[in-house]
């Protein structure tokens, strides 16, 4: 069966000398394996539309849980921005590589509108770490581990003046043991990471020394609770590492 179908590639894999087996997350078929026949000879019209990062309309001869075959694609958005920017390429790499092992533990359709919708603000100039940030909050209730953000994570009460990623989220002034006081900027700005749209995102601007404690929070949170360990995500930190 041919069929156009909108996805982004979140992975490839090398099959044979010449072609590659591509994982295309799409709107209306979930995860699919693709198959680009000779897509690495430099004359096959195939060979821009088959890398990581390809957001595009994919004609394909479609096989249900079989592998399928690229025929064609046509871009839609080419992410220029980000592509000529090797921070935001890491950002990109890991939410596309978060995007695939969140994916497979929660079969959403909104999965698939948070990655695009993230990938165009970080192409867009938004700070990628903030937008990288919101995304792995809207992410942690498909992988089963969603903070608490109403009260305390303890016993519920309203009035919290800090967050533990060890206790999954707020505490008060009562069930606060040894953990760090934070800001109430800090406070508010994790749930409104976890409240905002991010297609509707028009203006960022936050102080660097919150968003750090922020994304230190999420980090150790993903760490704590996930159980998910991503090679692009230690490639990211160290990135980020060497350009302090």
């Amino acid at each position: 069966m041919l069929i156009d179908v909108e996805g982004i590639v979140l992975n490839t894999k090398p099959y044979s000398d010449t072609s590659k087996i591509l994982d295309i997350l799409t709107l209306e078929y979930g995860i699919i394996g693709v198959l680009a026949k000779g897509c690495k000879s430099l004359k096959s019209n195939l060979r821009s539309v088959t890398d990581k990062l390809t957001y595009a309309t994919f004609t394909i001869y479609y096989k249900k849980d079989k592998l399928s075959i690229l025929s064609e694609a046509s871009v839609i958005n080419n992410f220029s921005n980000i592509k000529k920017d090797i921070e935001k390429i890491s950002y990109a790499s890991y939410i596309l590589d978060l995007t695939n092992q969140v994916y497979k533990q929660c079969e959403e359709v909104n999965i698939y509108n948070l990655l695009i919708s993230s990938l165009k603000k970080i192409n867009d100039n938004f700070n990628p770490l903030i937008i990288t940030n919101i995304l792995e909050l809207k992410y942690l209730p498909y992988l089963g581990v969603m903070l608490s953000l109403d009260g305390c994570s303890i016993c519920g009460c309203k009035e919290v003046i800090t967050l533990s990623s060890d206790k999954g989220g707020y505490l008060c002034k009562k069930c606060v043991t040894n953990e760090p006081i934070v800001s109430d900027k800090v406070i508010k700005l994790v749930r409104m990471y976890s409240l905002v749209d991010i297609s509707k995102i028009s203006k960022l601007d936050l102080k660097s020394d919150i968003v750090d404690t922020v994304n230190k929070f999420i980090d150790e949170y993903y760490d704590r609770y996930t159980g998910l360990y991503l090679k692009s995500k230690s490639f990211l930190k160290s990135i980020k590492k060497s350009r302090k």
